[in-house]
C-alpha cells in the first residue's frame, strides 16, 4: 500500500462513491481512522476503530464454532519447507505467495521457513501424531491468527493485503459425510454473520475446478458484489477430502479394525470482511456501520455555551447512563457542533442524538439516523426504548438496501453475446455453464477479466449447453468481474 491516495488536507470525504470508488474507498478508511500505512508495502496497522469492529466479528463467531465441539489452538508462525511440500497441489498453488525466511541473525538456516501462509501443512504434521482410533474423531481445531501472502501487486488495505487477520478451522473426522456435512454448517455460521451482523447479502454455492483452493476435494464459498460492479469472496469452507490425509499420514483404525485415512476440512473468514462492509454500505459522506457492529452505535453531541455548559454535559452523562446496554461515546470536545456532525456521520456512527438547552426544556433530544438522514425529537423519557428500536431498523434498511440493489444487478442471460454485455455493464451474470477449466479461461479472456463466483447448491441438471462451448451443461453459475 502506497501513501499517495487519499492523503489530502481536506477533513471531509473528496471523492464520489460512484465515479471513483477506490480513490473514495482510500479516502474513508484513513479519514475514519481505521489503518495506518507502514513501511512494509501491503501491511496495514489496524487502529482501534477497527480492532474493535473485528473484536466484535470474533465475539461473534467463537461461540458459534464452539457450540459445535470446536476448540481453539494455536499453531507455529514458521513452516518448514519439507512439510509445506508434502501435498503437491497445496504447494502449487500458493507457491507464488509464501514469504521465506532464510537467516537467523546473520546465520543461513538450514531448511528455508515459509512464514504461514496458511496452516494445513503444519497442523496436520501434529494430527498425524495425535490421532490413532475412531474413538479420537471428530477433531475440531480453530485457531485465531494472522497470515502472509505475497503475490499480489497491487494490495487495497482489509481487501487484499499481503498480511491480515483470520480464523481458520481445520478439522477431522471419519467419514466424507460428515466432513461435508460440517463444510456446510460452517458456511451457513458465515452467512449468518453477513447477515446478522455485517448486513451483507451473500451468494452461497461451490466454487469451480479453476477457483477452488489449492488441494482441495472440493470449495464452498459466500461471494458478494460492490456498488462498484465487483465480486469479492466473503468466506470460504473446504472438504478437503482425504488428500492431505494420505500426504500427512493422517490415518484412523475404524470400527471394522481397518487403517483408513481421514477425511479433513478447512475453513475460514478475515479481516476482509471490514473491508466488504465499508464498501457495501457507505456513502459520499463516509463510512455507515451497522449498528450491531458499530464501535459507538449512538455518539452525543452537547450544545451549549460557556453559561450552560456544566449543566449541559452533566444532562448529556445522565443520558448516556439512561442509555445503558447501547455503546455511547460523548463528544466533549471544544469543536464546533457542525464540525462535529460531520466527523461522526464520516465515521459512520449509526446514531447522533443533539441536546441543547432548548432540548432539555423540552425534556427530549433531537435523533439523527445516518443511514437516512432523518431527524425526530425524541422525548428523554422514552428514549431508550425508541432508540434500541431505531438501532434495529437501521439495521434492517442498510440489509434490505444492498439486498435489493444486488438482486437487481443479477441478469440471467441465454446467450454469450448477452454475457460480454452484461459483463461489460458491470453486472452479474447468472448462466448455463459446462464447468471446465479451459472454458472457464476462454470466457475470461473474451470478456475482459470476468470469472466464475460460485455454482448455488442443489440444482438440478440442465437439459441445455453451456453458452460458452457448447458442450452439455452442468449446471448454472454466477459471473462477475472481482476482486
Amino acid at each position: 500500500m502506497t501513501k499517495e491516495s487519499g492523503n489530502k488536507s481536506t477533513l471531509g470525504i473528496t471523492a464520489n462513491k460512484k465515479d471513483n470508488f477506490s480513490d473514495w474507498y482510500t479516502q474513508v478508511i484513513q479519514k475514519a481512522e481505521l489503518i495506518d500505512y507502514s513501511d512494509v508495502s501491503g501491511c496495514m496497522v489496524l487502529r482501534p476503530y477497527s480492532y474493535e469492529i473485528w473484536e466484535t466479528i470474533v465475539a461473534y463467531l467463537d461461540p458459534k464454532f464452539k457450540e459445535k465441539g470446536v476448540k481453539n489452538a494455536y499453531f507455529p508462525l514458521l513452516i518448514p519447507e519439507k512439510l509445506l511440500n508434502k501435498e503437491k497441489d497445496h504447494i502449487e498453488g500458493f507457491a507464488p505467495e509464501v514469504a521465506w525466511v532464510t537467516h537467523g541473525g546473520n546465520s543461513k538456516l538450514p531448511e528455508r521457513l515459509a512464514i504461514r501462509p496458511t496452516s494445513e501443512t503444519i497442523m496436520y504434521n501434529s494430527y498425524a501424531k495425535w490421532i490413532r482410533s475412531y474413538r479420537d474423531l471428530p477433531l475440531l481445531i480453530n485457531q485465531w491468527c494472522n497470515v502472509v501472502r505475497w503475490e499480489f501487486k497491487h494490495p487495497v488495505p482489509f481487501l487484499r493485503t499481503r498480511e491480515f487477520l483470520w480464523q481458520e478451522g481445520h478439522c477431522v473426522h471419519a467419514t466424507h459425510d460428515e466432513c461435508h456435512k460440517f463444510v456446510l454448517e460452517i458456511l451457513d455460521i458465515y452467512e449468518e454473520i453477513c447477515h446478522n451482523l455485517l448486513a451483507i447479502p451473500v451468494f452461497k454455492g461451490t466454487k469451480s475446478e479453476k477457483e477452488k483452493f489449492a488441494g482441495a476435494l472440493t470449495t464452498t464459498s459466500i461471494e458478494t458484489f460492490f456498488p462498484n460492479g465487483k465480486a469479492i469472496q466473503v468466506a470460504t469452507s473446504h472438504n478437503l477430502g482425504d488428500h492431505f490425509a494420505k500426504a500427512f499420514n493422517v490415518k484412523f483404525m475404524d470400527k471394522d479394525e481397518q487403517l483408513k485415512p481421514a477425511w479433513q476440512n478447512s475453513w475460514g473468514i478475515t479481516t476482509r470482511s471490514i473491508g466488504i462492509m465499508i464498501g457495501m454500505h457507505g456513502d459520499n459522506k463516509g463510512l455507515i456501520i451497522p449498528p450491531k457492529i458499530a464501535p459507538i452505535q449512538a455518539v452525543i453531541i452537547p450544545i451549549h455555551n460557556d453559561e450552560n455548559k456544566k449543566e449541559i454535559l452533566t444532562a448529556a452523562e445522565n443520558l448516556k447512563k439512561q442509555l445503558k446496554g447501547i455503546r455511547i461515546h460523548i463528544d466533549d470536545t471544544d469543536n464546533r457542533p457542525g464540525w462535529k456532525y460531520n466527523q461522526w456521520e464520516m465515521k459512520g456512527v449509526p446514531i447522533r442524538i443533539e441536546l441543547g438547552p432548548k432540548d432539555l426544556e423540552k425534556k427530549s433530544a433531537l435523533v439523527v439516523r445516518r443511514d437516512t438522514g432523518t431527524k425526530e425529537p425524541i422525548p428523554l423519557e422514552k428514549i431508550k426504548e425508541l432508540l434500541e428500536q431505531k438501532l434495529e431498523e437501521i439495521q434492517e434498511n442498510l440489509f434490505q438496501i444492498a439486498d435489493k440493489r444486488i438482486k437487481e444487478s443479477v441478469q440471467n442471460i441465454e446467450t454469450k453475446e448477452e454475457f460480454l454485455q452484461v459483463i461489460k455493464e458491470k453486472k452479474i451474470a447468472y448462466a448455463l455453464w459446462c464447468g471446465q477449466k479451459d472454458c472457464e479461461e476462454i470466457l475470461k479472456d473474451e470478456s475482459g477479466g470476468a470469472k466464475s463466483l460460485n455454482i448455488p447448491f442443489n440444482q438440478k441438471k440442465p437439459n441445455k449447453n453451456c453458452i460458452f462451448c457448447n458442450k452439455e451443461a452442468e449446471f448454472y453459475a454466477y459471473f462477475a468481474k472481482s476482486y
